[in-house]
């Protein structure tokens, strides 16, 4: 008895020590297939980046579908996680509908809610959620949507892609709050490039993570030295759908803006084109070749961006008048093969799990053989045809279209160029003399896409609209995220992109499988159990009767 009670001792004494040595400590072994619960180097490194207290507040609580439920959960150990590494961080579930005082403020706010549609017991009904969360740190906010764009059609899609990006989402908005030197992003002016108000939606996209700045090159022709100078403090710079011709000093500045490791977005029309323009012309127009004179800058580079238009089968819609019902004008949604829609299937970090990219009389971008790396990021589908050009366009193809000569395979309209480039003016005479003038760069990266309106969003009523939406038809793009994607690629943001592209595998139950045999699973679950232990007891006692029945 004696020693029974000290090896009691002793064991409970051995409970104690082991709780005292874990309090405090939080570890968790993830043993999943797709390591959901392993956090990646780059959230860590932005945890240890936090020097004050943090603070989450996540507005999914409340009553809603057991898939979101599931969301929840998710948030929850993955905040659980952030809150091991670093108990500086704290966080909270809040019921936005509790009080409407909080749903009104989180909208306006631009916390936008959305409508569910729920099937319970073969009713259906609609419920409100915000899946929101929001970051406080050090006096600063950083919104996270838990809900992101995609293409699933099913709210089980929709959710395991949700729960899958969501490590991403708060890290992107972490290193929007804990880095402290942001790199610069110039928006090139001067050459009839896109207005403002049609880069707000993605530009805003930028705020928080960049230093973005307008930056003209008319200042060339006076000063070319100075203003080289002025655009190498800059990381990238955008050149957005540029109209008027690039003169050698403009050109050449730019080309030692890359060969001293300045990166550059190009998004270039080569052919003028515009719906606008069919629409106030009776639905013709003239699409000719633009002449930019940036064709042996880019030929330096390893790419030509043709003149020829590219048309697609599988297209985005635009929305035209169809007729009359009394007084009143119809309108219907149509496929334009000028408008490429885009599915990039190559697996690379910038165009992996987005939506369709949306393009606008877009051209075809051959590649040259040289020394610099190409990769595919934007190109048409198999089903789609080159069109020369000057051509006379009108909407009357669309009652026309001629689906057999769709049949010149796919063509490339977005590609990333990575190496070191050769200035395109060595061996030549220079516009002017510069400081370490350079004609081989170090190791570095560009994207040049031949649409210029890949940026542009939408303006109603003298607003922008969001550049992933199309307000009248009502289509949803990724063109924001890909560009996004492309700007923080090219930054050495690599890291992150390989975090979005982390993809999780769950298991939904068949919800109409488990209407149909409700009775059967309930049986199985609940009945089942107790005959086996129904039967193990008769077994048991069965046993002791014949073995006490010998003796």
């Amino acid at each position: 008895m004696k020693a029974t009670l000290l090896y009691s001792l002793k064991f409970l004494a051995v409970i104690i020590l082991l709780n005292a040595v874990s309090f405090g400590h939080y570890y968790r072994f993830d043993l999943t297939q797709d390591k959901r619960y392993s956090l990646a180097l780059i959230t860590k490194s932005l945890i240890n980046k936090l020097s004050k207290p943090l603070t989450i507040s996540v507005y999914l609580e409340g009553d809603f579908p057991l898939e979101f439920k599931r969301l929840q959960t998710e948030t929850q150990q993955l905040l659980q996680e952030f809150s091991s590494l670093d108990n500086a961080i704290s966080f909270r579930f809040i019921n936005p509908l509790s009080q409407k005082s909080i749903g009104d403020n989180l909208i306006k706010n631009g916390l936008r809610p959305s409508k569910l549609t729920v099937q319970e017991n073969g009713e259906i009904s609609e419920k409100i959620i915000f899946p929101w969360a929001v970051i406080a740190y050090n006096g600063k906010k950083e919104k996270v949507n838990l809900l992101s764009e995609t293409q699933s059609t099913s709210q089980e899609q929709q959710i395991n892609e949700a729960i899958s990006k969501l490590e991403y989402a708060f890290a992107e908005a972490l290193s929007k709050i804990v880095t402290s030197k942001k790199q610069s992003v110039a928006v090139i002016k001067g050459n009839g490039e896109i207005q403002d108000i049609y880069l707000d939606s993605f530009l805003r996209s930028l705020v928080g993570r960049y230093n973005l700045a307008p930056f003209t090159l008319d200042s060339v022709a006076k000063n070319p030295q100075k203003t080289l100078k002025q655009l190498r403090k800059y990381d990238l710079a955008i050149i957005a759908k540029p109209t008027e011709k690039f003169t050698e000093s403009e050109k050449y500045t730019l080309d030692q803006f890359v060969m001293n490791q300045g990166k550059i977005l190009w998004l270039i029309d080569n052919v003028q084109a515009d719906l606008d323009s069919m629409s106030k012309q009776q639905g013709e127009m003239l699409a000719y070749p633009r002449a930019l004179n940036i064709t042996d800058l880019l030929f330096s580079y390893g790419v030509r961006i043709s003149y020829d238009l590219v048309a697609d089968l599988y297209s985005s819609k635009i929305r035209l008048a169809s007729g009359f019902i009394g007084n009143k004008t119809q309108f219907q949604n149509f496929n334009w093969h000028y408008f490429p829609l885009i599915t990039s299937e190559n697996g690379h970090p910038i165009s992996k799990h987005i939506l369709p990219v949306q393009l606008k009389f877009a051209t075809a971008i051959d590649t040259l053989k040289n020394s610099i790396s190409k990769t595919v990021l934007l190109q048409s589908s198999l089903l789609s045809k080159k069109t020369g050009t000057p051509r006379l366009i009108s909407l009357n193809e669309i009652n026309t279209l001629d689906e057999a000569s769709f049949n010149k395979g796919s063509q490339i309209l977005g590609v990333l160029l990575s190496g070191a480039f050769k200035s395109a003016y060595k061996g030549r005479v220079k516009p002017f003399d510069c400081e370490n003038s350079k004609e081989t760069s170090l190791p570095n990266s560009m994207v040049i896409i031949s649409d210029g309106d890949i940026i542009a969003n939408q303006v109603f009523q003298d607003k922008p609209t969001d550049l992933n939406s199309n307000r009248l038809t009502g289509e949803q793009f990724g063109n924001k995220d890909f560009l996004r994607n492309t700007v923080n690629y090219l930054l050495g943001n690599k890291e992150l992109l390989n975090l979005r592209s982390k993809a999780l595998h769950l298991r939904f139950l068949n919800k109409n499988k488990l209407v149909k045999e409700t009775l059967f699973w309930q049986l199985l679950n609940v009945v089942l159990p107790l005959l086996i232990l129904a039967l193990f007891g008769f077994g048991f006692n069965f046993y002791r009767k014949l073995k006490y029945a010998q003796i």
